[in-house]
């Protein structure tokens, strides 16, 4: 925004659509033109008040001095450009650190302030955000970040460049910890500050139409002569190419971060009592393995998406792979249920043929599973439980998927799975189709819900080869021993989970009652053992398998 006349100014500009707003309005609103919703500049001191809650608000006193290391002029030196970017802006470098709390979860905040100099990452402010998340360290409270920066400083050269590897290095030690790091990306963000500590955090927000890049548009126009879309580098641009988490207008920030600082720290129980013995329903499933596929196949059975708002009382879904794409045919992110804060990721088919289309029928791509190998990292690190909910007809088999590398993404899931220090709780719900559903399936408890099913392949594909004749389809799901009585009898999963009548489609908020109950049984067992013997039980479980035992 922009003022119309000498300040204090009464009308101001809205610098995307023009038309004029009342000033006192417009800081209502939190600087967010109400006409077409664009996302004004903040200073630091005013986005902290912002987002912490009222009364907690403390500034940290961290010792830092702005050198002048290479004795820089341009039109005037740099210690004159530094004396005039303290005097308009009230600051004493492009970043303000501070301790608070939003809804009651304590946290360290580190706000850059594009005013002063661009928000340009100098030694002094690369010092700043390091002492900041060494602050968070030393109070083991979540650090966020709230970027808005040019890029490097150039009138510190290689010092200013030195700063990206200081703030990276210290977000790995917060990695370390086990400790959440948020990032808020604000208009814009470039250069250095994109290129290490404002990407590296575990989750990404971004404020609706915030520039996040590299390199800006007029560099890459200029100097390689591409034409780039009019939404390049936008936040819109960044979360369909999996490279941010979400975007929050200002408005729904503080809920938001709320929700995330009270999902990052683990649980030692559940806040729940367990039904009484006896209580549990038995499980309904069809006798005839074909029926049961058929069951399994139904579009009227809940998705992961209708599972999660069954299960969880709070959850905020995580996008992307980091690497440059974003796969529907998977969800996840933060939730809890019963009191405990679990990861939860699943496939997602969907109910309609658009759903089914949109989602890829829940076959995931590489992407897909490089989504959720990032999202068992963080549970990893924070040392939250796992809950995974498996339901695809297997990877998705394509060109596209092959180069980029369908098969490794799978083992590095197992693998990672395998060796993760948390309760993993998995769950078949509809189809487990081969290595595609085995790749969130290695987990200490396998459970599967009763008309589910779960083979090495498809009993039409098992036809196919075998039989050459698709029409035996039939005796393949019978050969196969692929329902849940059968899994259970061969050691495959450890319990069924009961199904109303009918099927989970015929009563869907039956089918979560039953799934909250026994994922609960699970997390009740698994809660109080220690890392190593997590680790060596689900090693064990899958050890077993082809030994005869």
């Amino acid at each position: 925004m922009s003022a119309t006349s000498a300040e204090p100014a009464e009308w101001v500009s809205c610098r995307q659509c023009r038309s004029l707003v009342y000033d006192k309005r417009l800081s209502r609103g939190l600087r967010v033109c109400p006409d077409c919703g664009h996302h004004g500049r903040v200073d630091a001191r005013s986005r902290v008040e912002q987002l912490l809650d009222p009364g907690t608000v403390t500034i940290l006193d961290l010792p830092v001095h702005s050198a002048d290391p290479l004795g820089f002029t341009d039109s005037k030196p740099y210690p004159d450009r530094l004396a005039g970017a303290r005097a308009s802006t009230g600051l004493d470098e492009a970043v303000v650190c501070a301790s608070g709390s939003i809804e009651g979860n304590p946290l360290v905040v580190a706000v850059m302030d594009f005013a002063f100099m661009g928000g340009s990452l100098g030694g002094a402010v690369g010092e700043l955000i390091t002492l900041a998340g060494e602050t968070a360290l030393e109070r083991r409270v979540p650090l966020l970040i709230v970027t808005a920066s040019g890029g490097a400083r150039m009138q510190e050269g290689a010092i200013a460049l030195m700063q990206m590897a200081k703030t990276s290095a210290m977000l790995g030690r917060l990695d370390e910890a086990g400790l959440l790091t948020v990032t808020l990306v604000t208009d814009p963000t470039f250069g250095g500050v994109a290129a290490s500590f404002a990407t590296l955090s575990d989750v990404i927000i971004a404020e609706p139409g915030a520039r996040l890049g590299f390199a800006g548009r007029r560099v890459i126009e200029q100097t390689i002569k591409q034409t780039l879309p009019p939404d390049f580098q936008t936040a819109e641009f960044l979360l369909a190419n999996g490279l941010i988490d979400m975007i929050r207008p200002r408005q729904e920030l503080r809920g938001t971060l709320a929700r995330l600082l009270a999902m990052g720290s683990p649980a030692t129980r559940v806040d729940e009592p367990a039904p009484p013995v006896g209580e549990t329903a038995a499980p309904e499933g069809e006798r005839d393995p074909w029926q049961v596929v058929q069951r399994a196949r139904d579009l009227n059975r809940p998705t992961t998406a209708d599972y999660l708002g069954l299960l969880l009382d709070d959850f905020e879904e995580l996008r992307g792979d980091r690497l440059g794409a974003e796969d529907p045919a998977i969800i996840g992110g933060l939730g809890r249920i019963a009191g405990v804060p679990v990861v939860v990721m699943g496939h997602q088919k969907g109910h309609t043929a658009a759903e089914l289309a949109t989602r890829n029928f829940g076959m995931p791509t590489p992407a897909g599973y490089r989504k959720s190998a990032r999202l068992l990292r963080l549970a990893g690190k924070l040392g939250l439980p796992v809950v995974s909910l498996i339901d695809t007809p297997g990877a998705y088999p394509g060109k596209e998927a092959e180069r980029h590398g369908q098969a490794i993404a799978i083992a590095e899931n197992i693998r990672l799975m395998a060796s993760l220090p948390v309760p993993v709780v998995s769950v078949v719900t509809g189809e487990g189709g081969s290595g595609g559903a085995l790749a969130l399936g290695v987990a200490n408890h396998v459970l599967i819900c009763a008309n589910a099913v779960y083979s090495v392949i498809s009993p039409e594909g098992c036809a196919a080869i075998l039989w050459n004749d698709p029409q035996a389809a039939p005796r393949a799901a019978e050969a196969l021993r692929m329902t849940s009585t059968e899994l259970l009898g061969l050691g495959v999963v450890d319990r069924i989970v009961p199904e109303p009548p009918g099927g989970s489609q015929a009563d869907n908020v039956a089918a979560g009652q039953h799934l909250r109950t026994e994922v609960l049984a699970s997390l009740r067992e698994l809660l109080p053992l220690g890392r190593d013997e997590l680790i060596a039980g689900r090693r064990a479980r899958f050890r077993a398998f082809g030994t005869g035992s």
